[in-house]
């Protein structure tokens, strides 16, 4: 009996064993098959016929909640694996190749005749017969169909070397100095350096537990995840939308009424209300993130990020939602304008319109962002959009899906249009986005008011979409009150949660996306990137198997990615001449410009004080966003952006070297120990002493630890030492340093022998330097 024969044989049995099937090599003994193991989800299917068709033409509608739900091909998204190690739902996808492989319509396999169109295959002919695709999906039908004793296919070449191999990775102490700048905006202290130094990558879990305690980590949270979630990035004045008339009428507007007569006269008492109201602005704008920060910093499950059956309030937007004086005692300080406190809203009433919303419980149905205003504000509806934009980023944000990845776009959208009565409901290539969409955008359906946010459309929810739900599962009727909370449930509980907020951890360290498979796969370095795709996602399910094991606390991810080999390779140890293998390297490591915020921050962890200047309309042009009109951070310089660079070098070298001279010797920053008159040539110890302060600026500048007679400390002393050479050459040179008088108001020093003017220059040197301005 052929393998063909006893799959034939076997399809009734088989299929109904227990998820997955049972291969030969694990089956009871009692129940394995003589033959080989059909089922398991061999090198073949794995790499061939899921990676490059199953996955990326046929899983979209042959899913449940797929355009092809109701057909007899159904299979499972690996991605929503509970247990992804076990490669069970690989191994149910295989079955059901197997399954549609084994049937046959005059002659030939059915799996090969409905991928070309044919028996009215649904979604048309997805591959075409002269295609990479179709000759895989051939290929393994054959070696299914194969009689016994047949020669063995020739087997898929793989890929053994560790992935990792010949990648240099960064020292225990650099590491650690990336991580606290990164996190906290600091340099590490000499007691966390000796624990890494004593203990290795085992110490990094305890001392990022305790710089994930300190407030600069959750400043860094809450700009991490507007980055991500552009919150802030709403239209409109806070005050206006997002306590809208319709539900705040008679309190968002208590900054008008609040007694500033301490502050002085009528003029003086109308600056000190300008000022109270830019200040309830900017907390209305941050009480999103104020809920990351709260989750993150009491430890609570990152679930709540889409559960939390509460907001955050400080006693400014308490007046505006008008709950201050039942929530009061709760503040440390009543007038703290950025003091957030949990609180759960009552459930709201629109005097206008005569109603009060819906609530089993009396309280507003919270689910975490999901249903807080600035971001229903962020992310508004329109009689034409249909909550479709949430839905969106909904999928983008929470499950790591982009919607509009799932099928190619409409060819011809006036033909479709023409022959269908609701394209979005009855076209194929149409149906493949909105059946995942349009459900999700339904439970959004109360929330569709364009002034108050909440509030239903006035002729009830559209006809012409599929209904309320999420992944195939109907939103049921008693559950619409709180279908936001319907939805979060259901989220959490997705293998897509966990994953997507590890890859967003991975953009907060990095800057970069994680990488997406790969799409053309007669791309000669297709396998290459598979391979690159491969390595960074298993490390990323790893991750988020012990952020689930961690009870979703989001801190387990940080530590995990840091002493991850993904964040801790720093370049090649080896030479990699192989396109290839170049192709699979080509996202590792990390190499990205600082943005503004963490430039600032890094001259403030080096200098003690930052520059002061990157901030508003500058911080744009160096990169920066506004979260609304500008979203992405620009990751390569600019001509502005160099030109921004060299003046922040000139301005901080010409501040903080004449302000670290003017201090007693024993107190200084940047030179230890070491007098201006110290010069090259004088000796050989006063040459040591001067190479031995470069190499002390190279470690706190550049985080390098250079010895003194490497070639970066000899680079930085023959710099030093020819703007000595050329000023000697110069005359009337003025004896005192005028630099920090100009920028900084600081003492201006006697400078008789040029040395202050030189480490000026070599300290805007380092601060142009690469390992200054990229992490």
């Amino acid at each position: 009996m052929n393998c063909s024969d006893l799959l034939r044989l076997c399809l009734f049995g088989c299929l109904l064993l227990p998820p997955g099937g049972w291969c030969a090599e694990t089956a009871p003994t009692a129940d394995r098959h003589p033959g080989p193991a059909c089922l398991r989800a061999d090198d073949f299917f794995t790499d061939e016929v899921w990676t490059k068709v199953g996955a990326r033409t046929c899983l979209e509608c042959h899913k449940v909640g797929g355009d092809a739900e109701d057909s007899k091909f159904i299979l499972q998204d690996p991605k929503r694996d509970p247990d992804p190690a076990s490669g069970g739902f690989l191994r149910q996808n295989r079955a059901a190749f197997v399954k549609m492989a084994a049937l046959h319509k005059e002659g030939k396999s059915r799996l090969l005749v409905k991928a070309t169109g044919g028996l009215s295959h649904g979604g048309d002919d997805v591959l075409k017969p002269d295609s990479t695709g179709y000759r895989i999906l051939a290929e393994f039908v054959r070696r299914l169909e194969a009689p016994e004793g047949a020669p063995a296919p020739p087997a898929v070449v793989k890929e053994t070397a560790n992935f990792f191999d010949g990648i240099a990775m960064l020292d225990n102490r650099r590491l650690l100095r990336r991580a606290t700048l990164s996190l906290a905006g600091r340099l590490p202290t000499p007691e966390e350096l000796a624990t890494v130094d004593q203990r290795g990558l085992p110490a990094f879990q305890p001392v990022l537990d305790g710089v994930m305690k300190e407030p600069a980590f959750y400043d860094r949270l809450a700009e991490a995840f507007n980055d991500i979630f552009l919150i802030t990035g709403f239209t409109g004045l806070p005050d206006q939308v997002i306590f809208s008339y319709e539900n705040f009428r008679g309190t968002r507007n208590w900054e008008q009424t609040y007694d500033v007569s301490s502050a002085g006269d009528e003029a003086a008492q109308r600056r000190a209300r300008n000022v109270l109201y830019e200040v309830f602005r900017d907390a209305s704008r941050r009480e999103p993130l104020e809920l990351i920060k709260y989750i993150v910093r009491e430890n609570h499950p990152f679930t709540e990020i889409v559960t939390a059956d509460f907001i955050m309030e400080s006693p400014y937007t308490a007046r505006a939602y008008g709950n201050f004086e039942e929530v009061k005692g709760r503040f440390q300080n009543p007038e703290d304008p950025f003091e957030f406190i949990p609180v759960r809203l009552a459930a709201l009433t629109s005097p206008n319109r005569g109603f009060v919303q819906h609530s089993e419980t009396g309280f507003y149905p919270h689910a975490g962002l999901l249903t807080t205003f600035q971001y229903l504000r962020r992310y508004p509806t329109t009689e034409t959009n249909r909550n479709r934009l949430r839905g969106r980023m909904f999928y983008q944000q929470f499950l790591g899906v982009d919607v509009l990845e799932l099928a190619a776009r409409v060819k011809d959208a006036a033909a479709v249009t023409a022959k269908f009565e609701i394209p979005t409901m009855q076209a194929s290539e149409c149906v493949v986005c909105h059946r995942t969409l349009d459900p999700v955008a339904g439970l959004f359906q109360d929330f569709y008011a364009i002034e108050g946010v909440f509030g239903p459309r006035k002729d009830g929810w559209y006809k012409d979409m599929f209904g309320a739900g999420f992944e195939g599962e109907d939103l049921p009727a008693e559950q619409k009150w709180r279908a936001l909370q319907w939805l979060g449930e259901r989220t959490v509980k997705d293998p897509r949660f966990a994953s997507t907020m590890v890859e967003h951890v991975y953009y907060i360290l990095t800057g970069r996306r994680a990488l997406l498979p790969p799409k053309a796969i007669d791309d000669p370095l297709f396998d290459a990137k598979q391979r690159a795709y491969a390595a960074q996602h298993a490390e990323i399910e790893r991750i988020a198997s012990r952020f689930v094991q961690a009870k979703f606390n989001l801190k387990t991810a940080f530590q995990e990615w840091i002493v991850s080999p993904f964040y801790r390779a720093d370049g090649l140890s080896t030479a990699a001449a192989n396109p290839q293998r170049l192709t699979e390297l080509g996202d590792l490591g990390l190499a990205r410009m600082l943005g503004p915020e963490q430039l600032e921050r890094k001259l403030t962890a080096v200098f003690g004080t930052s520059w002061g200047k990157l901030t508003k309309q500058t911080a744009l042009l160096y990169g920066g966003i506004d979260a609304k009109e500008v979203t992405e951070r620009a990751t390569d310089p600019s001509g502005a952006m160099g030109a921004l660079q060299r003046t922040m070098a000139n301005e901080v070298a010409g501040k903080n070297v004449s302000l670290d001279f003017a201090l007693a010797a024993g107190e200084r920053r940047l030179f230890p120990g070491l007098e201006p008159e110290v010069q090259p040539g004088q000796s050989p110890e006063s040459d040591l002493r001067l190479r031995q302060t470069m190499a002390h600026l190279h470690e706190l500048v550049l985080g390098r630890y250079d010895a003194v007679d490497s070639p970066e400390v000899t680079r930085t002393f023959e710099l030093f030492a020819s703007i000595l050479a050329d000023a000697a050459e110069r005359k009337g040179k003025n004896e005192f340093e005028p630099y920090a008088r100009a920028i900084a108001g600081g003492p201006r020093l006697p400078d008789p022998t040029y040395t202050i003017r030189a480490w000026r220059g070599v300290l805007t040197y380092l601060l142009r330097q690469r390992d200054f301005l990229y992490e």
